[in-house]
């Protein structure tokens, strides 16, 4: 949309083509600045925003795992499963351990960290999305969300700017989307699961549908989470939930066709 205006405005003032292909040019630096989030502009806070959702990320995880009162195993090697699918240094693992026990510990309070996370990622377009996916698939790895830990993401959801609402939908998301497989049978649960998956409804038309699948699949886009700030080693968890929903995609593609 900029480049367009900005070229024409260009043009109409100077009637330069030269100068009119350089406003096309800024103007699509501008508008891919605004798909991305306005804290993407400055490349600069790229290196402290990964730094920031780093300590963030695993001091949340600490938190959660222990909002219950106890760290299941489970959670441990969901945890460890994590590190170990980021490919971490020695060192940096170690640092994300001690980061998990610190939010973990009992006197450890959420607003600091939520407060410097949003200062630092907050105008970020994918990042608070991401950081919740990765707390929402942290809470489901006994199997299940459980009431308090539900509320704990709801308050961090909250903090994060999304409301009740939208929160509620993107918990129903993730944790259908984490149903799917390459070879998930398709029966009416695995369906309906597809649609909350990608958080559509059956009743929504095809081009709908796809949409919204398009805009899943461009917020988990490794290029686009990079340029705002996840680290690279970051990029696989988020990479494979991209999968899952193409696996949920697909399904409800291949349901549609045979109806």
């Amino acid at each position: 949309m900029f480049k367009y205006i900005i070229a024409f405005a260009t043009y109409y003032f100077t009637g330069s083509f030269i100068l009119t292909f350089f406003g096309y040019f800024i103007g699509g630096g501008i508008d891919r600045a605004k798909e991305l989030g306005l804290g993407a502009i400055n490349p600069l806070a790229t290196g402290q925003r990964k730094l920031v959702f780093l300590e963030t990320t695993f001091l949340l995880m600490g938190k959660l795992a222990k909002v219950d009162g106890h760290i299941s195993k489970d959670e441990v090697n969901h945890v460890e499963d994590f590190i170990q699918k980021m490919g971490m240094s020695a060192e940096n693992r170690q640092e994300a351990i001690s980061q998990f026990k610190l939010g973990s510990d009992t006197n450890f309070h959420i607003d600091a960290t939520l407060n410097n996370f949003m200062e630092n990622c907050g105008k970020t377009l994918h990042l608070k999305q991401v950081l919740l996916m990765y707390l929402i698939v942290m809470a489901a790895a006994d199997g299940q969300v459980d009431s308090q830990e539900e509320v704990f993401l709801k308050q961090v959801a909250n903090r994060l700017g999304y409301s009740d609402s939208e929160f509620r939908q993107m918990l129903d998301m993730v944790l259908n989307q984490s149903h799917f497989g390459q070879d998930s049978p398709v029966s009416a649960s695995s369906i309906e699961g597809a649609y909350k998956a990608i958080g559509v409804t059956a009743e929504q038309t095809d081009q709908e549908i796809k949409r919204a699948y398009r805009k899943l699949m461009s917020q988990y886009h490794p290029d686009k989470l990079i340029g705002q700030g996840i680290p690279e080693d970051m990029i696989k968890v988020a990479t494979e939930q991209a999968q899952e929903i193409q696996v949920a995609y697909d399904l409800i593609k291949k349901h549609r066709d045979k109806s």
